[in-house]
């Protein structure tokens, strides 16, 4: 039996292609940690700063998540472990979950915030919704692996691991 190529045209960037550079960026955030390189030969400030911005990422993504979920029950099954993943990295960061405990949202303000504004608006359609949020992995995984340059030891891998987690979720959101 052989197996025949997918008959859907190839978009977007592969899943191997999403390894090498996860695992590249981990390879060089490892790079700057070592003995004698510690978080506060950096600055602290710095490093505070970087994780409290990682922190309030991915609270309002998990909130654009909450949203489309509500928008479109449909797609609660397939988006709910994503957003779980999204609100364990901001605790990860340092958020701190809601009083309730629940695996809801890491902080009732993101729960409450919905979308930013009303470009952020759940589209009306699931496959615009999932591009949506598909949309708001990308550009974060982006700027995490921008911004790891910038921060010394266990904070770059901490941003490298979380943002080769955003591009699989870009991943889980666009093929299926």
């Amino acid at each position: 039996m052989s197996l025949s190529p997918s008959p859907r045209p190839l978009r977007g960037p592969r899943r191997r292609s999403l390894l090498a550079s996860a695992a590249g960026a981990a390879l060089l955030s490892g790079c700057t940690g070592g003995p004698g390189s510690g978080e506060a030969g950096a600055g602290p400030s710095a490093v505070e700063r970087a994780r409290a911005r990682a922190a309030r990422d991915s609270e309002e993504l998990a909130a654009r998540y909450a949203a489309v979920i509500a928008a479109h029950p449909g797609l609660a099954a397939r988006l709910r472990p994503l957003r779980e993943e999204v609100v364990r990295h901001a605790e990860a960061f340092g958020a701190v979950r809601a009083a309730s405990g629940t695996a809801d949202s890491p902080s009732a303000s993101a729960r409450a915030a919905g979308p930013a504004n009303d470009s952020d608006a759940v589209p009306a359609d699931e496959k615009g919704a999932l591009a949506l949020l598909a949309g708001a992995e990308r550009k974060l995984a982006g700027r995490r692996a921008e911004t790891l340059l910038d921060v010394p030891g266990e904070s770059a891998r901490l941003l490298a691991s979380v943002a080769a987690a955003g591009a699989a979720h870009v991943f889980l959101l666009t093929e299926g």
